[in-house]
């Protein structure tokens, strides 16, 4: 199965307007992706809640690690985003609870991480309204399009007079 394109707008789009991400399968261990992805990401300014029954209740990011996406209070406002860190057979049901107990709170996104493709989830989460992103990382999005790598060398693609 060949890795999707997105736009570089699209994903510039996203990750400026998305405030709140609800990271499903972040880890308390600081060497595994999800931890120092969400933690980029909330030094970067968003607003980032761990879920993960495995963790839940315990703390990382200064944040109390819930069990699912029911468990968001509705009271923190609207969750912008899923970041998904599930094994691609997992993802499907991620989508379909995300978009169950967060389609009406505002969900713009369904993010799924490198080397998480489910072509049928992203298809109900676009019927939905939502956007789903497959096979690619919001930190190295992020980075990518917001010219941090290119501080390190590299080539992003991007072609910019701006510095940083």
């Amino acid at each position: 199965m060949q890795a999707p394109r997105y736009a570089q707008a699209e994903l510039r789009r996203i990750l400026t307007e998305t405030r709140r991400i609800a990271a499903v399968g972040v880890s308390t261990n600081p060497v595994r992706p999800s931890f120092y992805v969400c933690r980029y990401l909330q030094a970067k300014g968003y607003e980032v809640i761990p879920v993960n029954p495995v963790y839940a209740g315990a703390t990382v990011f200064g944040e109390t690690v819930l069990a699912s996406l029911a468990d968001i209070p509705s009271e923190r406002g609207p969750v912008d985003m899923v970041d998904i860190f599930r094994r691609p057979d997992q993802a499907g049901a991620v989508v379909d609870e995300a978009l169950a107990v967060l389609g009406d709170r505002g969900l713009k996104t369904v993010w799924m991480q490198i080397g998480v493709i489910d072509e049928a989830a992203a298809a109900r989460a676009e019927a939905c309204g939502v956007r789903a992103i497959m096979n690619h990382c919001p930190k190295i999005e992020h980075q990518r399009l917001f010219n941090e790598l290119r501080i390190g060398g590299f080539n992003t693609g991007i072609i910019s007079s701006k510095l940083g």
